[in-house]
């Protein structure tokens, strides 16, 4: 058995991966590595020793900035975002599988804040508040402001998933006596849950970093993302650096956490 050759457009378009890798990881690399400096150490190469004395630093009182109360209220939001994004996106997909009036209208209206700059929607959210009477804060105009975010993304996959999904499975369920709420909890649910999984991690890591569309919008108590933005121009020490690597870690675990738990209901799915 004779292996294929690989030829000029597959080595061209690897190295062109690796750089792309390199690209967006390098800079991560950096933070990851000058995190690592010593008690004594600054912001910049060479690293003046080796020590996890940072980190420790991290969660210790800060002169400047408030990372537990900041990452807190990122936290939270995300979580928020996150239930509102995947129940609405879900309903929107269940609505639009049957043409209504004004159904394109409306598409259109839901996917349009996706075009507009989000430091836009950002202001006008938060003067919208002002004249409004009401206190810009993280949990009211911030909330509102990253679900114009997570929300078109969210529909989008919805719609992708149910376009592929054949409706033979629920025509099937009704056929052996299943009443309509009985076919989506045991037979549509379980299979888009994967993808609700997904639709629901977008909607929360979208959140948790979002920078534009709070900083209009989160009041007098700043996001995870404020605070790292504040403390760049205060912190003269490579906590800041500490922050970014804790930070990166947790969004990847996140994620990992994700994954790992839509390849499950895949397995189970396909055992079942």
């Amino acid at each position: 058995m004779t292996s294929e050759s690989r030829g000029k457009e597959f080595w061209t378009l690897a190295i062109f991966f690796v750089l792309f890798v390199l690209f967006l990881y390098g800079p991560l690399s950096a933070i990851l590595i000058l995190s690592f400096q010593g008690p004594n150490g600054g912001l910049t190469f060479p690293l003046n020793g080796m020590s996890t004395h940072w980190f420790t630093n991290l969660f210790e009182k800060q002169a400047v900035g408030d990372f537990g109360g900041s990452f807190r209220r990122s936290l939270m939001l995300g979580i928020m975002v996150m239930i509102v994004t995947v129940v609405v996106s879900l309903l929107a997909g269940l609505a639009f599988r049957r043409k209504f009036i004004g159904a394109s209208a409306l598409f259109y209206l839901a996917v349009a804040s996706l075009v507009v700059p989000s430091i836009i929607v950002s202001l006008g959210i938060g003067v919208l508040f002002s004249q409004l009477g009401f206190q810009p804060s993280w949990f009211t105009s911030a909330f509102g402001a990253h679900l114009t975010w997570t929300l078109p993304f969210g529909v989008l996959i919805m719609f992708a998933v149910f376009n592929r999904f054949s409706p033979a499975y629920e025509e099937a369920a009704r056929d052996l006596g299943a009443t309509s709420w009985q076919t989506f909890a045991h037979v549509v649910l379980p299979m888009i849950l994967p993808s609700l999984i997904g639709v629901g991690l977008f909607g929360f890591t979208l959140s948790y970093d979002e920078f534009a569309r709070t900083l209009m919008t989160s009041g007098t108590y700043n996001t995870l993302p404020l605070e790292i933005y504040g403390m760049t121009t205060n912190v003269t020490t490579p906590v800041l650096y500490a922050l970014g690597t804790v930070t990166t870690v947790f969004s990847f675990l996140v994620i990992a956490g994700t994954l790992g738990l839509i390849v499950y209901l895949n397995r189970a799915r396909a055992r079942g």
